[in-house]
């Protein structure tokens, strides 16, 4: 970041950090370097570090220095997905007979992650309410190695006292993992409050426009960053220059989406508490939320998303889903457009019949930043 770029204000940094002026032409804006290797100024002389895009691209490059400024860290590692950002995470923490403790709310493509391959690796896992800091410790074992949290979490919003947590954490020698997806740092900064990994879906709110695919580890400590650093390139599932400029370009308005995220939420969470055929709202910014008070300590905002039951059950769900106009019916979430899904037969069908298994009557929202009367209007038609 250059020396001129003095702020500490996330906006400022959403937008300088990383995205040094071309030297040759002077863009502004970083260019997508779509190179497979470089020119060495004699054998072993790498221009700028630079050898072979597995190993490291200028446009990658810029993306990290943009993920760690915004998340307060030292080292940021772009990959191809959010579930290889955590696949290769898992594989420099743990070796077979380690011990993970994961919540009992968390994305489908997680639990599967843990319960279908890192299993057959040998590496062990027990489910804990990581919103109750004492079931935290009382998970742990002596293989315990890491504590994995996402708050809020996916998809019933729950939220994780992450300093109580990362405390919990340090006592049992674990590292703590955050995901950090829901909130953004714009949201909420886990490593200031004691979190050792920040992970990310980049394809969610930090692109924000639902057009790539990317996942992303923060960390302070430097010498993880390291060893995440190695195994990233020893197994190469990297974020492709183009990928890593469109993730890029969705960071530098990342604050004012989600500003707007937030405040489209909060008016559908509280016509949703309205609703004669609604029985339950999940969303942080409700008072009556049992996290609320934790959320409106470590967030700045409550964030886009909201899931609420439905009266009648699964098929009422689904009808709800079914009849929703302006909500777009589909997976992911975090795009400027507003998607409506049934976590139980789709994002989380994965989980079924584990402990982490999902109401049949769920809804789950990402609220985009339409106006917020039409997303309104449409929900009503959509419950009838």
């Amino acid at each position: 970041m250059s020396d001129r770029h003095f702020s500490q204000h996330f906006e400022t940094l959403a937008i300088h950090a990383g995205n040094t002026a071309d030297p040759l032409t002077g863009a502004v804006v970083p260019p997508i370097y779509q190179v497979s290797t470089y020119k060495q100024d004699g054998v072993g002389g790498l221009r700028g570090g630079y050898e072979y895009s597995r190993s490291a691209n200028p446009t990658r490059t810029a993306l990290e220095e943009n993920l760690a400024a915004l998340e307060g860290g030292r080292r940021g590692l772009a990959f191809a997905s959010g579930l290889a950002a955590e696949d290769c995470l898992l594989r420099t923490l743990l070796r077979p007979g380690d011990h993970v403790v994961i919540p009992n709310d968390a994305y489908g493509g997680t639990f599967r992650l843990f319960a279908k391959v890192a299993t057959r690796w040998g590496v062990e896992w027990s489910v804990a309410d990581s919103a109750d800091p004492a079931a935290v410790r009382a998970a742990l074992t002596p293989k315990t190695r890491a504590v994995w949290v996402e708050t809020p979490s996916n998809p019933l919003l729950g939220i994780t006292d992450i300093a109580a947590v990362a405390q919990v954490a340090r006592e049992a020698g674990a590292r703590l993992v955050v995901d950090n997806t829901f909130a953004t740092p714009y949201l909420q900064q886990p490593l200031a409050l004691g979190a050792d990994v920040v992970v990310h879906s980049l394809t969610k709110y930090m692109g924000g426009h639902s057009d790539v695919v990317g996942g992303a580890l923060i960390v302070s400590d430097p010498e993880l960053g390291e060893e995440l650093a190695f195994h990233q390139n020893a197994m190469g599932a990297v974020a492709g220059p183009f990928d890593s400029w469109l993730v890029l370009r969705g960071t530098k308005t990342l604050a004012v989406r989600m500003d707007r995220h937030s405040e489209n939420a909060g008016k559908v969470a509280d016509l949703l508490t309205r609703h004669a055929r609604v029985t339950h709202v999940l969303y942080p910014g409700l008072p009556d939320h049992p996290g609320h008070e934790t959320a409106a300590k470590q967030m700045r905002a409550f964030g886009g998303m909201v899931s609420f039951r439905v009266a009648g059950g699964e098929e009422a769900a689904v009808e709800v889903c079914d009849r929703a106009k302006v909500f777009t019916l589909g997976e992911s979430l975090g795009g400027v457009e507003s998607l409506i899904e049934h976590p139980g037969r789709m994002t989380h069908a994965s989980a079924a019949g584990s402990a982490l298994e999902v109401p049949s009557d769920l809804v789950r929202l990402s609220v985009g930043i339409e106006n917020a009367d039409d997303l309104l209007e449409d929900l009503q038609q959509a419950l009838g």
